[in-house]
């Protein structure tokens, strides 16, 4: 029977990291570059362009060997009498698990593991789930189908046998809870599975962005807000960081855990 002293606690970071849109949440990996860290990184969004413009004004270029991505996306069309659709198969989701198969041999703790975004994600499951059962008169079965999937991605990169860091990157999807009262969650597919998929890590922090133009301020926080309830395995750590240095010293915190 195992005992606390050989928990995997500290080893791995597996962490959700959210926040709407333009908050740079892709662009703030760049900060963990020059801890030494690796990347692997399924890019859904088309949205490495920041990172790459991020690490240049950092002087960071030297890193860039260590960063591999696949651009995985559906190709969209216009189809008369129907409108836009994905042309032919989807197969940005089957190819993203192929992916993430391959990865999943590495065990690496300075290698990590980013999904951006899992808005991509659900997106590219629902138009699986959709082709895969394309004459159902519900779409809740596609729905379903699409929540299951991507819940079990998760399970899968959350796992004590996925062996390497994790970030999945994912908008907000706000959510009336009750009258008047909304609460932010991970978006993936629908509203059901944001509450569930926050379940599943430790560590779920916000990318924000304060001000509008020259006087915008973006940062990171760890703390619950009266909207989203944040959350973070370091005891009594509550904070509110540079965007442009934030990763690093959270990471650090969760390495230091042990």
């Amino acid at each position: 029977m195992p005992t606390l002293d050989t928990h995997q606690s500290g080893k791995f970071v597996k962490m959700i990291y959210i926040g709407d849109s333009g908050t740079g949440k892709t662009g703030s990996l760049v900060s963990l570059l020059a801890d030494g860290y690796r990347f692997k990184i399924i890019d859904m969004d088309n949205g490495l362009d920041f990172f790459v413009q991020m690490a240049q004004k950092q002087g960071l270029t030297q890193y860039f060997s260590g960063v591999e991505f696949e651009t995985i996306r559906d190709t969209y069309g216009l189809n008369p009498g129907q409108g836009a659709g994905v042309k032919g198969q989807p197969k940005a989701f089957t190819e993203s698990l192929k992916k993430m198969t391959e990865w999943s041999a590495i065990e690496d703790d300075k290698t990590i593991f980013v999904l951006d975004s899992l808005s991509a994600f659900g997106k590219a499951c629902f138009e699986w789930a959709r082709f895969m059962n394309p004459t159902s008169k519900d779409p809740r079965q596609w729905y379903f189908t699409a929540q299951q999937a991507v819940e079990n991605v998760i399970a899968l990169v959350t796992g004590a046998d996925f062996k390497m860091n994790v970030i999945v990157i994912s908008h907000v999807n706000y959510k009336e809870v009750s009258e008047g009262v909304q609460k932010g969650y991970a978006n993936a597919v629908g509203s059901a599975l944001g509450p569930t998929i926050s379940k599943y890590f430790n560590t779920l922090i916000l990318a924000e962005s304060i001000g509008a133009g020259k006087n915008v301020k973006r940062r990171i926080k760890t703390m619950p807000t009266g909207v989203i309830d944040l959350k973070i395995s370091i005891p009594d750590f509550d904070a509110e960081l540079p965007l442009e240095t934030g990763l690093s010293t959270i990471f650090a915190k969760l390495k230091d855990t042990k």
